[in-house]
Parts: structure tokens; C-alpha cells; sequence
């Protein structure tokens, strides 16, 4: 089971596929996401790559976010996962699954699922809605990390995704300062697409918080090099200098050599050895 808060509108009540459009909702909701694992026999489609993570039906859950995670955390760690651009809400969905899956999370699992278009020219929507649904986010990290319900709180995003989250942190430390540090675990941006300036300056105002931070960068990420160009040419974080990270306090794992694919974007999803850092993250061990 994932568990689900969106600011997409729902259609067919969220009960029949595509369950979430792009449209933005001005209220958050809350859902149960049933899931299907791949096979796992010798001579199942996943043996030979071609059987996936698959939803077989959500239950919209009608109640706030925090009456969700007061009846399914049973205290235990939670992994919020962030989409970045060009997702449908099921991609989304999918792609937490795989995380945790991927890391062996023993705890809840919630996929914050933003209102995307899912095309690849659509990136201004994407971008605008991102940030329309950073106060969104931020009740939903309030009510999980200040809440009595969870142990920590760790928090991955991707791409777009992060300046979502980074966005949300920074409102989130301003209202509630030291007094969220002891149960934030690991924030890991992967791949984030965010100005590197705007980033700078919003790691700046979140104090200690920034010492949770990993960043998965990768220079010879696609995705972000095009993101770039749309931007005017001003540099992305995820494709920025190991150096110029660190010096931020931050954490900073350059992945460029761990992808031989054509965007080497996803790399926390599909590249084993990162996906291992995630793991040592959010264990608390050195990455």
C-alpha cells in the first residue's frame, strides 16, 4: 500500500484510472494507493525486464493528512516521496514504489503527488504548478514531522520536485525553526532542477537543515542540460560543480559515471549504486 496526498483534482471520483488529472485542486486530498509488485519467479516478465509495479485500484481516504498518518505510520519511519517534471499521477505513484522498494524502506511510504500535464512541453505549467502547491507540501511535512504519529521524516525528490520540497522546507524552518531538526532524517535531491542561485539562497535561510541534504548530481544529465536552456542558460543544481555544492555544507554524490543511458536523469531509480546511497542516507550512515 502507498500512501497518497495530492493537489491534483481527481477524476472518476479517484476511483477509476487515470484516478488524478493535471488539474490544480485547491484542496489537498488524500488517498490509499494499492499496488501490484512485479512477478518475482524465474520465469516471470521481471526476469527478463519487462514487469513492472502496477496500481490495482486507490481508495480515496476522505480524511485530513494527519488522520492518515495517525492510522498507518503505527510510528515508524516515513519516506515522503516529490515527483519532478512530465508525470502522470500513476508514473508518480510508480516511481515511489520503486524507491522504496528499491531501498528497502521498512517504513510508510506517502507519494506527494503535484498537479503535472505529463508532456514534454509543457514545463512552464509544471513549473508554475509546483510551486502553486509548495504550501500544500508544507502542511503536509508539518503535520508529519511535528505530529506525534511518525518516527522520522525523510524526504526524497526528483528533479522539478526539489525546488517543491526546498521551497516547502524553507517556509516550514521559518515557522518552526530548531524544533523540526530532531525528527527531519535525510532530505535527498536527486537530479534537482532548481537555479542554482535561487537554491543558494534558499539553503542559506534553513540554518542546520541544510546539513540533512544529499544532492544526486550527474553532468552529463539530459534533461537538466535542455532545462537549462529553457532557463536562459543559467545553471542547474543537479548538473552544478561537486565543489561548489560542498561548499554549502551539503552532502554531494556525482553520479556522470554511473549513467550510460540517453537523459541519465532517474538515476536514483534506476542505478543500483546510487540507489544504495539513498539507502546509506537515510540510514544515517556515511554516503
Amino acid at each position: 500500500m502507498l500512501l497518497v496526498a495530492t493537489t491534483r483534482k481527481p477524476t472518476n471520483g479517484a476511483r477509476a484510472k487515470p484516478w488524478y488529472g493535471p488539474e490544480r485542486n485547491p484542496t489537498l486530498t488524500t488517498a490509499r494507493a494499492m499496488l501490484k509488485p512485479p512477478e518475482t519467479s524465474t520465469f516471470s516478465l521481471a526476469s527478463v525486464g519487462l514487469s513492472d509495479w502496477s496500481i490495482d485500484r486507490v481508495e480515496p481516504a476522505q480524511v485530513r493528512i494527519g488522520a492518515l498518518l495517525a492510522e498507518s505510520s503505527n510510528g515508524r519511519d516515513l519516506l515522503i516521496f516529490v515527483h519532478g517534471f512530465n508525470h502522470t499521477f500513476e508514473s508518480a505513484a510508480l516511481d515511489a514504489a520503486r524507491l522504496s522498494d528499491g531501498i528497502r524502506f521498512r517504513g510508510e511510504t506517502l507519494a506527494f503527488c503535484w498537479p503535472s500535464k505529463a508532456g514534454l512541453f509543457d514545463y512552464v505549467y509544471d513549473r508554475e504548478s509546483a510551486m502553486w502547491s509548495r504550501d500544500a507540501f508544507e502542511s503536509v511535512l508539518d503535520t508529519a514531522i511535528m505530529g506525534s504519529e511518525n518516527n522520522r521524516v525523510h524526504i526524497v525528490a526528483h528533479s522539478m520536485g526539489t525546488m517543491l520540497a526546498l521551497e516547502s522546507l524553507r517556509q516550514l524552518y521559518a515557522h518552526r525553526g530548531d524544533a523540526m531538526l530532531e525528527r527531519t532524517g535525510a532530505v535527498i535531491f536527486a537530479a534537482p532542477d532548481i537555479d542554482m542561485d535561487v537554491f543558494t539562497s534558499s539553503i542559506q535561510r534553513i540554518g542546520p537543515l541544510a546539513g540533512k541534504i544529499t544532492i544526486i548530481t550527474a553532468a552529463n544529465d539530459r534533461a537538466l542540460a535542455l532545462s537549462r536552456r529553457l532557463a536562459g542558460g543559467v545553471a542547474r543544481v543537479g548538473a552544478a560543480e561537486k565543489a561548489r555544492l560542498e561548499k554549502l555544507g551539503l552532502r554531494v554524490i556525482d553520479a556522470s559515471e554511473k549513467g550510460w543511458g540517453l537523459i541519465n536523469h532517474d538515476l536514483f531509480l534506476t542505478n543500483k549504486e546510487v540507489r544504495q546511497v539513498v539507502r546509506r542516507a537515510i540510514a544515517g550512515d556515511e554516503v
